[in-house]
């Protein structure tokens, strides 16, 4: 790839916001967010339903974790790869076929008559709904630009934020209305009408743009990639069995397998090549760096602390999954209200947004663990219901104005791998939050013989840890934009000044 390609030359793959906006781009937006919605439900939705699972199929709990396990793993192994096709192919025909085949795996695992298959039907679902993700960014960025990306942003953001924390609100529901042998099967097929709507309308309303790639893959690069994050997540996904302390040996495996990856990625980017992820949007893409790092270190605390919930509602306090998931929703509520504010007041505040989120949430959720740590059993929901919403609050502030601050340099034609690795980042992240929080409740349960109350504030404390190295992270870069005088312009501009600078 030349270095006037990358630097913003005209290309087919800009699509309709490029010269003027598509009058369906509103529609076709909320079309997306419903699948988006609908596939980071199904991260979490699943967890309160293992325990039903494994009754019905008779199952072993090491067998019946994969469900959820091989989700998160079989999303996370193609996030990155798929972006670069559909920056190759076209984003509406990998959305759609990818939605296509999310539908027709809910169905499978929904009507799934052992667990060996079920865990199957959820491994394909992954990869469909790894293909779909990166797709969801890639369109905002070719259908929206200025102020109105922010707040298209702004929405997906929400969408990221509030379907993390609902789902064992909404798992816990379809338990109790689908109440039977068989109920958890509805956790699935919940997808399937759902699915069908936003194919229909998806159909309709995307746009149809030309590709803006030459449809060449990379293939040692995805072979590469692919081996790395399977390398680093599995043992990560396998922590309730003992997979961190076996497979412990894959971790500098994964290392080495991504420095490879970064050299071979080079490689092919000098040879004007297409790889599968070019290393100028690290190198040269001001802000893609540093917002991916902060997204991953964020995702650590924040995907870790609702097991870690969960299991402090349910085993410490006995209550019911819907119960639990209820207690936590003042922190999907004020996620999903400070996502859509922050999109509007992202191109004014720049990365100082993420700045005060990050102290907000990290406020909320300090506050959240001192309460369920002090305050009476009976009572410690409630107390802590104001805490979380300044928390979701805050996380509202930081998840969407980060997506719109990593993406908004990166060349359109770009979009999808850039959008992947972003999401890759997460759920990397997430697993990590997942493995370490969720380990250290039981080691402080272990050690003081079932104090719950300590568990819980010492696991959602380093979650919080983990949330102040997002914090210097942001912090830095917010002044090195204020030192740049950049701290506060819009897309465009900073869009052009990047061009001309690498021009």
């Amino acid at each position: 790839m030349d270095r006037g390609t990358w630097t913003g030359g005209r290309s087919r793959g800009d699509g309709p916001a490029k010269d003027r906006p598509d009058p369906n781009r509103w529609r076709a937006l909320w079309v997306t967010l419903v699948a988006g919605f609908m596939i980071l439900l199904d991260v979490t939705i699943v967890a309160v339903a293992l325990p039903s699972m494994q009754r019905d199929l008779d199952a072993s709990p090491a067998a019946v974790q994969w469900v959820v396990s091989g989700y998160a793993l079989a999303f996370a192994l193609t996030l990155v790869t798929a972006g670069r096709i559909g920056d190759a192919f076209g984003r509406r025909r990998v959305f759609l076929l990818a939605l296509t085949a999310f539908v027709v795996c809910s169905a499978a695992a929904g009507a799934a008559p052992t667990v060996a298959l079920l865990v199957v039907a959820r491994l394909a679902q992954g990869v469909a709904a790894g293909s779909l993700a990166p797709q969801n960014s890639a369109l905002i960025q070719q259908l929206f630009r200025g102020a109105e990306r922010g707040r298209a942003f702004g929405l997906f953001g929400a969408t990221v934020g509030v379907s993390s924390a609902v789902g064992p609100v909404v798992g816990g529901l379809i338990l109790a209305l689908a109440d039977g042998p068989q109920g958890w099967r509805w956790i699935f097929y919940v997808n399937v009408p759902v699915g069908i709507v936003a194919l229909l309308l998806g159909s309709r309303l995307l746009p149809r743009v030309a590709p803006g790639g030459r449809g060449r893959l990379d293939p040692l690069g995805v072979v590469l990639l692919g081996s790395a994050i399977l390398a680093v997540m599995l043992p990560l996904v396998l922590a309730e069995a003992d997979g961190v302390r076996r497979l412990w040996w894959l971790f500098p495996m994964g290392l080495l397998l991504l420095a490879g990856f970064a050299a071979w990625e080079r490689r092919v980017a000098g040879r004007a090549g297409e790889p599968l992820l070019d290393p100028r949007l690290l190198t040269s893409t001001r802000g893609y760096a540093t917002g991916a790092s902060l997204a991953a270190l964020y995702f650590v605390g924040f995907s870790g602390v609702w097991l870690v919930f969960a299991l402090f509602f349910q085993n410490g306090l006995g209550y019911s999954p819907l119960r639990s998931g209820l207690a936590v929703t003042p922190f999907a509520v004020g996620s999903a209200t400070a996502a859509a504010v922050a999109g509007r007041l992202v191109d004014r505040l720049g990365r100082l947004l993420t700045v005060c989120g990050l102290v907000a949430v990290m406020a909320g959720l300090g506050t959240t663990a001192l309460v369920l740590w002090l305050a009476p059993e009976d009572m410690a929901a409630w107390l802590a219901a104001p805490a979380l919403l300044v928390g979701g609050l805050g996380s509202g502030c930081v998840i969407s104005p980060n997506v719109t601050m990593t993406l908004r340099e990166v060349p359109v034609r770009m979009a999808g791998a850039a959008g992947g690795a972003l999401q890759t980042g997460q759920r990397v992240g997430g697993a990590v939050g997942t493995a370490v929080l969720p380990g250290l409740f039981y080691l402080v349960l272990n050690a003081t013989h079932d104090d719950y109350r300590g568990a819980v504030a010492l696991s959602v404390g380093s979650g919080v840890a983990v949330m102040l190295c997002a914090l210097a992270v942001a912090v830095v870069d917010w002044r090195r934009d204020r030192s740049d005088g950049r701290g506060h312009c819009p897309p465009e501009a900073s869009h052009s000044h990047t061009h001309a600078s690498q021009g």
